[in-house]
Protein backbone atom coordinates (compact mmCIF):
# COMPACT_ATOMS: atom_id res chain seq x y z
CA UNK A 1 0.00 0.00 0.00
CA UNK A 2 1.44 3.41 -1.11
CA UNK A 3 1.92 6.47 1.08
CA UNK A 4 -1.67 8.73 0.06
CA UNK A 5 -3.43 4.97 0.41
CA UNK A 6 -1.84 4.83 3.92
CA UNK A 7 -3.54 8.20 5.34
CA UNK A 8 -6.54 7.72 3.35
CA UNK A 9 -7.22 4.42 5.08
CA UNK A 10 -6.14 6.03 8.18
CA UNK A 11 -8.90 8.72 7.78
CA UNK A 12 -11.53 6.39 7.39
CA UNK A 13 -11.41 5.41 10.35
CA UNK A 14 -10.75 8.63 12.11
CA UNK A 15 -12.18 11.05 10.48
CA UNK A 16 -13.70 10.19 7.16
CA UNK A 17 -15.23 13.98 6.57
CA UNK A 18 -11.06 15.25 5.92
CA UNK A 19 -9.85 14.50 1.85
CA UNK A 20 -6.72 14.97 0.47
CA UNK A 21 -5.86 17.05 -1.74
CA UNK A 22 -3.22 15.59 -4.81
CA UNK A 23 -1.06 18.15 -6.82
CA UNK A 24 0.87 18.13 -9.78
CA UNK A 25 3.16 20.35 -8.56
CA UNK A 26 5.85 19.67 -5.74
CA UNK A 27 4.88 20.60 -2.33
CA UNK A 28 7.87 19.53 -0.02
CA UNK A 29 8.23 22.29 1.62
CA UNK A 30 5.94 24.52 2.75
CA UNK A 31 7.13 27.95 0.56
CA UNK A 32 6.51 25.53 -2.58
CA UNK A 33 3.19 23.69 -0.84
CA UNK A 34 1.64 27.73 -0.54
CA UNK A 35 2.72 28.63 -3.67
CA UNK A 36 0.68 25.29 -5.19
CA UNK A 37 -2.66 26.12 -2.73
CA UNK A 38 -2.31 29.99 -3.30
CA UNK A 39 -2.00 30.24 0.62
CA UNK A 40 0.13 32.11 3.28
CA UNK A 41 3.22 30.13 4.34
CA UNK A 42 2.17 29.84 7.62
CA UNK A 43 -1.14 28.04 6.56
CA UNK A 44 0.68 25.01 5.70
CA UNK A 45 1.60 22.55 9.02
CA UNK A 46 5.10 20.96 8.97
CA UNK A 47 5.94 18.01 10.61
CA UNK A 48 9.23 17.71 11.98
CA UNK A 49 10.41 14.63 13.53
CA UNK A 50 13.65 15.21 16.45
CA UNK A 51 15.58 12.64 17.86
CA UNK A 52 16.11 12.96 21.45
CA UNK A 53 19.61 12.11 23.07
CA UNK A 54 18.27 9.09 24.32
CA UNK A 55 17.73 7.94 20.67
CA UNK A 56 13.55 8.28 21.62
CA UNK A 57 11.79 10.07 19.01
CA UNK A 58 9.28 13.05 18.51
CA UNK A 59 7.20 15.21 16.11
CA UNK A 60 6.24 18.64 15.84
CA UNK A 61 3.86 19.73 13.75
CA UNK A 62 3.73 23.88 13.13
CA UNK A 63 2.99 27.00 11.26
CA UNK A 64 4.90 27.10 7.79
CA UNK A 65 6.89 30.19 8.67
CA UNK A 66 7.93 29.73 12.11
CA UNK A 67 11.19 27.83 13.39
CA UNK A 68 11.79 25.70 16.27
CA UNK A 69 13.53 26.59 19.61
CA UNK A 70 15.34 23.32 20.77
CA UNK A 71 15.41 24.83 24.22
CA UNK A 72 12.09 24.80 24.68
CA UNK A 73 11.51 21.07 23.48
CA UNK A 74 14.54 20.60 25.96
CA UNK A 75 12.59 22.20 28.48
CA UNK A 76 9.55 20.42 27.78
CA UNK A 77 10.78 16.85 27.79
CA UNK A 78 14.04 17.09 29.46
CA UNK A 79 16.71 16.18 27.16
CA UNK A 80 18.71 18.12 24.49
CA UNK A 81 16.92 17.05 20.44
CA UNK A 82 18.30 17.34 17.32
CA UNK A 83 16.30 17.28 14.10
CA UNK A 84 16.04 13.71 12.33
CA UNK A 85 17.74 12.92 9.13
CA UNK A 86 15.85 11.78 6.31
CA UNK A 87 17.10 7.75 6.79
CA UNK A 88 15.51 8.28 10.12
CA UNK A 89 12.30 9.90 8.78
CA UNK A 90 11.57 7.23 6.43
CA UNK A 91 12.19 4.32 8.98
CA UNK A 92 10.49 6.15 12.14
CA UNK A 93 7.68 7.27 10.01
CA UNK A 94 7.22 5.97 6.65
CA UNK A 95 7.00 9.03 5.03
CA UNK A 96 9.77 10.40 2.96
CA UNK A 97 11.23 14.10 3.94
CA UNK A 98 8.73 16.61 2.03
CA UNK A 99 5.61 14.18 2.13
CA UNK A 100 5.31 13.34 6.57
CA UNK A 101 1.89 13.33 7.54
CA UNK A 102 1.79 13.72 11.46
CA UNK A 103 -0.53 10.55 11.72
CA UNK A 104 -0.19 7.14 10.02
CA UNK A 105 3.36 6.77 11.03
CA UNK A 106 4.91 3.02 10.71
CA UNK A 107 6.21 3.85 14.29
CA UNK A 108 4.22 5.42 17.40
CA UNK A 109 5.89 8.88 18.42
CA UNK A 110 4.47 11.59 20.81
CA UNK A 111 3.13 14.01 19.07
CA UNK A 112 3.41 18.03 19.62
CA UNK A 113 0.86 20.21 18.17
CA UNK A 114 2.36 23.70 17.91
CA UNK A 115 0.28 27.11 19.16
CA UNK A 116 1.40 28.64 15.82
CA UNK A 117 -1.14 26.54 13.80
CA UNK A 118 -4.25 28.22 15.43
CA UNK A 119 -3.28 31.39 13.67
CA UNK A 120 -5.03 29.90 11.24
CA UNK A 121 -9.23 28.10 11.34
CA UNK A 122 -7.89 25.45 8.64
CA UNK A 123 -4.36 24.67 8.06
CA UNK A 124 -2.62 21.75 5.42
CA UNK A 125 -0.35 19.19 6.26
CA UNK A 126 1.12 16.80 4.00
CA UNK A 127 -0.49 13.40 3.46
CA UNK A 128 1.90 11.35 2.66
CA UNK A 129 3.89 12.59 -0.63
CA UNK A 130 5.39 15.59 -1.70
CA UNK A 131 2.50 16.49 -3.76
CA UNK A 132 -0.52 16.19 -1.28
CA UNK A 133 -2.05 18.53 1.15
CA UNK A 134 -4.90 17.76 3.66
CA UNK A 135 -7.00 20.76 4.83
CA UNK A 136 -7.38 19.78 8.74
CA UNK A 137 -8.11 22.44 11.91
CA UNK A 138 -6.21 22.28 14.96
CA UNK A 139 -8.99 20.38 16.56
CA UNK A 140 -9.00 17.64 13.71
CA UNK A 141 -5.29 17.31 13.98
CA UNK A 142 -5.77 17.07 17.67
CA UNK A 143 -8.29 14.12 17.77
CA UNK A 144 -6.70 12.02 14.87
CA UNK A 145 -3.19 12.65 16.43
CA UNK A 146 -3.69 12.52 19.73
CA UNK A 147 -1.10 15.73 19.88
CA UNK A 148 -0.75 17.18 22.82
CA UNK A 149 -0.79 21.40 22.28
CA UNK A 150 2.47 23.41 22.89
CA UNK A 151 4.75 26.30 22.53
CA UNK A 152 7.82 25.16 20.75
CA UNK A 153 8.21 28.02 18.27
CA UNK A 154 9.81 31.25 18.38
Amino acid sequence: MNEIERVRRYLQDKNARLKIIELDQNTSTAPLAAQALGLEVGQIAKSILFKTKSDDYLMVVSAGDVKMDSKAIKETIGQRVRMANPEEVLNVTGYSVGGVCPFALTNEVPIYLDESLLRYDVVYAAAGTANTALPITFKELQEITGGQPCKFSN
